[in-house]
């Protein structure tokens, strides 16, 4: 995601990193190209004009820390100001203090409202809370029912509201439905449409006066760019959106969205799409996201990944015997298994710092499937002991695996290196995250 961003910025950065002293003739240059990555960005000339001029000022105004070169402290700036352009902090759900919370879902239709809708189901399961659902879409063909298989394949409630096509009386009897269902948030799918219009509002400020939400997100599809802002405030004004929730975003590498939200409508993101499964959703991070943009990674997004794949009991146990060397074949794939739960191989690298993916680069998943199925291939005995995989064994585990011999040798050669480190780590090991 924001790739284009990224090497744009890079970019206009490594001509401020060696900076010894910052004068307004020597960062010029390099700002005129921030800008012109941000505009590229597809942000509009007011933002991309704020942010910029906010840096300049930042930058001559900031006392240089002993630990920094000149060069660095612009970063530091620039870094902090594009944490503030996407919006500070993070901003999580708004819960009522009183009663049930219900959370409108709006946006216009192919936004993937309906998905996010069910995303946020989950999240919210996972956070402690019994969410239901209801949709309020009428007019979409199969809308309801959509969500109602979403909601089964979760085995989070949905509101049937079968014969009734009146969407503020739909969202009414669903809220009695709450206790029924023990549930304590109602998540209200609404109708979208293909373009703003006057129908929309009024039956969206119907609902509103109906339900009283506590949260009002409307769901953009961060491939529309700055669009997605203007559409965005359209719906503000009448409605007044809480938050929003970006979809799309891995796919995003111009990030327009994402850098002109906040500015535009003042509405913070609170979540963002990173992928068509009900787990790739994301609470937003504008500091890690940051990170990421300027190149430094997102250590604590890939922490708090491992955390959730790992077992934690699975993951002490795993830990010692790499610390102490006694790591065979089955521990490594116990190791590309909770890789695989992770989420894609693209995304996890973009996290890790100084790590660089090239252009239209993509990892292959495959490739840890095509591991698993080889190591499944083995015996027992060749899974704890892999010195005793001569040829012969070599062939019988290819041909049980659908590999070529090539590819037993360097499962087995990536094995005894990850082996090597993994011992010369002693006692710190892999460092598996524990859960805190």
């Amino acid at each position: 995601m924001f790739e284009q961003l990224e090497a744009r910025l890079s970019e206009a950065l490594r001509k401020l990193k060696g900076l010894s002293q910052l004068t307004d003739a020597n960062m010029a240059d390099a700002l005129a190209e921030v800008r012109a990555a941000v505009l590229d960005a597809d942000v509009s000339l007011e933002v991309a004009k704020a942010f910029v001029e906010k840096i300049r000022v930042g930058a001559k105004g900031t006392a240089v820390l002993k630990s920094l070169s000149p060069g660095q402290q612009v970063i530091k700036v620039v870094y902090d100001e594009l944490v503030s352009l996407l919006g500070g902090t993070k901003a999580g759900v708004n819960f009522a203090k009183k009663g049930p919370t219900v959370v409108l879902m709006a946006g216009l239709q192919g936004s993937g409202k309906t998905t996010t809708t069910a995303k946020l189901a989950l999240h919210l399961k996972k956070e402690g809370y019994r969410p239901m659902m209801v949709s309020a879409d009428v007019y979409r063909p199969a809308a309801r029912e959509q969500l109602s298989v979403l909601g089964a394949q979760l085995s989070t409630p949905v509101f049937e509201a079968a014969g009734i096509n009146d969407p503020v009386l739909i969202c009414k009897k669903a809220l009695a439905a709450l206790k029924d269902e023990n549930a304590n948030a109602l998540l209200v799918d609404t109708a979208g449409r293909l373009q703003v219009d006057e129908e929309l509002m009024l039956e969206l400020e119907r609902i509103k006066k109906e339900t009283n939400p506590s949260e009002i997100l409307f769901v953009a599809d961060s491939m529309i760019g700055r669009q997605a802002a203007d559409i965005a405030n359209t719906f503000h004004k009448r409605v007044g959106i809480t938050g929003v929730i970006l979809t799309k975003l891995d796919g995003d590498s111009r990030g327009g969205a994402a850098l002109s939200i906040k500015s535009v409508v003042g509405a913070p993101i609170k979540f963002c799409g990173i992928g068509e499964k009900p787990e790739q959703f994301e609470v937003f991070h504008p500091d890690r996201m940051a990170s990421r943009i300027l190149g430094m990674g997102d250590v604590l997004s890939l922490v708090e990944k491992a955390q959730e794949a790992a077992d934690e009991e699975e993951a002490k146990k795993l830990e010692k015997k790499l610390a102490s060397g006694d790591m065979d074949l089955d521990d490594f794939l116990r190791q590309l298994r909770m890789i695989k739960r992770m989420g894609p191989l693209d995304q996890i690298m973009g996290m890790i710092p100084g790590v660089k993916m090239p252009k239209d680069a993509r990892v292959d998943d495959g490739e840890l499937k095509k591991a698993e199925a080889i190591i499944n291939s083995m015996t027992r005995e060749e899974r704890k002991n892999h010195t005793i995989i001569n040829g012969s064994r070599k062939e019988r585990i290819a041909d049980g695996s659908g590999s070529e011999i090539n590819e037993v040798n360097r499962l087995l050669k990536q094995f005894v290196q990850m082996k090597r480190m993994m011992k010369g780590f002693g006692k710190g090991g892999l460092g598996l995250p524990g859960r805190v």
